[in-house]
């Protein structure tokens, strides 16, 4: 919203919750809709507007596309998920079926997009943080901060580029208006490769404890995992979360560099 505001545009928020307390940052440059997006419907008594950022579940944009087009959409940016790959050929079957979701929500849409000549882009981040409102970065501090330790899954030396929300923010705002960016899809990873391992130990280090790791035998941690799983917010918690500790999670961001100038910054919780 401030980067919006900041580059001259009129922005409207749509959300199903009333206007965050942040909001007053903006001063009024900010319109505030509340708006079940589930609900076509409530589309309709909208202002019109240019462009759309999409930033909730890409699942239910490509049945809204017409309703968006009413309201003089020409323009959208949405957000995917580089779990569309890490996902695809996991040992859930529930991680599985939203990587396919996921797979088929970005060909229906830029399909869509096409008959109502509308331009779009795709971003696929991968491990977001910022702001202490992901559930990633922040749950391990969490974690950290309320016992001192953290549990890991052998060397926990899979790859990892955490991205802040920022620099995603960033990428959304400069790109808008690029035409280099239409009807392409982007990889969007941070300015730094390091280890799960060495991710944790920087989290550690930022809340000024020593980094101290446990190993965990994979059923223990499975029944750690399944107990987690039945708190409201992490029901879809599972074991193939903590495997993926080991595997590699990366990708390129060349591409978004090249056409808009994308420079993320390293990771530092």
């Amino acid at each position: 919203m401030p980067l919006l505001v900041d580059a001259g545009y009129r922005a409207v928020a749509l959300s199903r919750r009333s206007a965050p307390e942040w909001k007053t940052e903006q001063h009024g440059n900010v319109a505030w809709h509340k708006v079940d997006n589930w609900d076509t419907s409530s589309l309709t008594a909208l202002p019109a507007a240019h462009s759309l950022i999409h930033l909730a579940p890409l699942t239910i944009l490509p049945h809204r596309i017409e309703a968006f087009l009413q309201l003089g959409i020409k323009r959208i940016i949405a957000f995917s998920s580089s779990s569309k790959f890490s996902k695809a050929g996991s040992p859930s079957a529930a991680e599985r079926a939203f990587a396919h979701r996921l797979n088929a929500a970005e060909d229906e849409l830029a399909e869509n997009c096409r008959r109502f000549g509308m331009h779009w882009t795709i971003f696929r981040p991968t491990l977001i943080y910022g702001r202490d409102m992901d559930r990633n970065i922040t749950l391990i501090r969490r974690l950290v901060r309320a016992t001192g330790i953290f549990p890991i899954l052998g060397e926990a030396s899979g790859l990892r580029q955490p991205v802040h929300a920022a620099d995603l923010a960033n990428a959304c705002v400069v790109a808008l208006d690029n035409p280099l960016t239409f009807e392409k899809t982007y990889d969007l990873s941070g300015g730094e490769t390091l280890t799960y391992r060495a991710m944790v130990s920087r989290i550690f280090e930022s809340l000024n404890y020593k980094p101290r790791f446990v190993t965990i035998p994979k059923v223990l941690y499975g029944t750690s995992i399944a107990a987690l799983s039945f708190i409201p917010g992490y029901r879809d918690f599972n074991i193939a979360m903590a495997q993926r500790m080991n595997e590699d999670l990366v990708c390129e961001h060349t591409e978004a560099t090249r056409d808009f100038g994308y420079q993320p910054r390293r990771f530092v919780p």
